[in-house]
């Protein structure tokens, strides 16, 4: 084992990956209720929101947007607190290092960019 591999701006620089993904995860969690809420806004303001009887109608997709990303979020941080104990234990081993593949940057791009399209199509559409 080399002395890099010991090397506590290793450590450090992995306990910042994590928490970078941490803030990702929280900012979509307040994203999604954000989305959410705006979605009964637009419904509120919109003329023809209610129905013959006088009841709002829900926003549906705005709400599963949403709640989706909020769901996302929790993945993230879950996958990124996951990652990380599992570097400290190699780190802690003395285990070389290993290139992370990356499948959770490719997998949130992804579906950010799903629910980016679907977001734009759902607004385009309301006005």
């Amino acid at each position: 084992m080399s002395e890099l591999d010991r090397d506590p701006r290793v450590y450090f620089a992995a306990e910042r990956t994590m928490l970078a993904w941490v803030r990702t995860g929280l900012a979509m969690m307040g994203f999604g209720f954000v989305i959410a809420r705006f979605g009964m806004f637009l419904h509120e303001m919109a003329p023809g929101s209610q129905d013959a009887a006088g009841a709002a109608r829900p926003p549906v997709l705005s709400l599963w947007m949403g709640t989706s990303l909020i769901v996302f979020g929790v993945w993230v941080n879950l996958a990124a607190a996951v990652h990380h104990f599992r570097f400290r234990a190699r780190f802690e081993r003395g285990d070389p290092f290993v290139t992370p593949r990356g499948v959770m940057t490719i997998v949130l791009s992804c579906v950010l960019a799903v629910l980016g399209v679907v977001m734009t199509m759902y607004l385009l559409l309301i006005a």
